[in-house]
């Protein structure tokens, strides 16, 4: 006696619910971000992360659909539970490291009870990316970005002197020729960082190198790449002001300044993995 198996329901019918929930949580929360973090320069990256984000999830829906059915509801309820508990609590005490970082558990859970482990490695990618979206707590960002707005004043100071301009510094404080230049937060701070380092793992993702040694090289050199990058936009900011002026300097600052940070960034990003790959090639080649 032949039995006939009920035909699976579209893709749209089974995710439907899954993305209206997802979207009656969050969408507020980004509508607030909008209207208050998101209009701060140090956090001007948070929209563009969310966008490349979900720029990849939509490149690797057909990873995600085509992955077999074999939900995990022994893991995907109690993970779901604790984002939602997560949520709650940063939505209704309003803070956003929690109500934003519930979207990091949320996600993976509903991924989970809809198509299991392999689904969720279709799309981790865009899921861990979005941790970068995450505004830190300002306590947390005060005490990492102060060592390094020192560091940057004192690799700027030193570069420039030793090839001969009459500079000064009082901590993060640079006097050059008749001006006083204060390195800024945007100019050398946490958030600074983690922006840099999103580029470079989405770099790392489109790229797809083999290598698991030569990608964890590149992802840990960031770190130093990104503090040079800063170092470059100083540099740039203190001769522009020197040369052209206050007005010019502070037009730099606005205008072009985080263009010659990530153009930096990349040049950097790209000049590392070149040498990493001729490393590698090299060693290849020894007997």
């Amino acid at each position: 006696m032949n039995t006939l198996s009920k035909p699976l329901p579209s893709p749209f019918i089974q995710w439907f619910p899954v993305l209206l929930g997802i979207a009656m949580l969050f969408l507020p929360t980004f509508v607030d971000l909008a209207r208050t973090v998101w209009r701060n320069d140090d956090q001007v990256h948070g929209p563009i992360v969310l966008t490349v984000a979900l720029y990849l999830f939509w490149s690797l829906r057909h990873d995600l659909l085509d992955a077999p059915i074999d939900p995990l509801p022994t893991i995907g309820w109690p993970l779901l539970v604790i984002g939602l508990i997560i949520y709650t609590l940063g939505r209704s005490q309003g803070l956003a490291l929690f109500e934003i970082g519930s979207l990091l558990v949320v996600l993976p859970a509903a991924i989970v009870l809809m198509r299991g482990s392999k689904g969720l490695k279709a799309v981790w990618f865009p899921i861990f990316f979005l941790f970068f979206m995450i505004p830190l707590p300002g306590a947390i960002v005060d005490m990492l970005t102060m060592p390094m707005k020192i560091a940057v004043s004192y690799v700027t100071e030193n570069i420039l002197y030793t090839v001969g301009y009459p500079i000064s510094r009082n901590g993060v404080i640079l006097y050059m020729g008749q001006y006083q230049l204060l390195v800024a937060d945007a100019c050398a701070g946490l958030h600074t960082l983690f922006s840099l380092e999103a580029m470079g793992l989405l770099y790392l993702h489109i790229i797809k190198h083999e290598s698991w040694t030569r990608n964890t090289a590149l992802a840990v050199l960031i770190v130093p790449i990104s503090f040079t990058a800063n170092v470059i936009r100083v540099i740039t900011l203190t001769l522009i002001t020197y040369y052209f002026g206050d007005e010019a300097g502070q037009g730099f600052i606005h205008g072009f300044a985080g263009m010659v940070l990530f153009v930096s960034a990349l040049m950097l990003i790209i000049a590392t993995d070149s040498l990493l790959r001729f490393s590698t090639q090299n060693k290849g080649l020894q007997p």
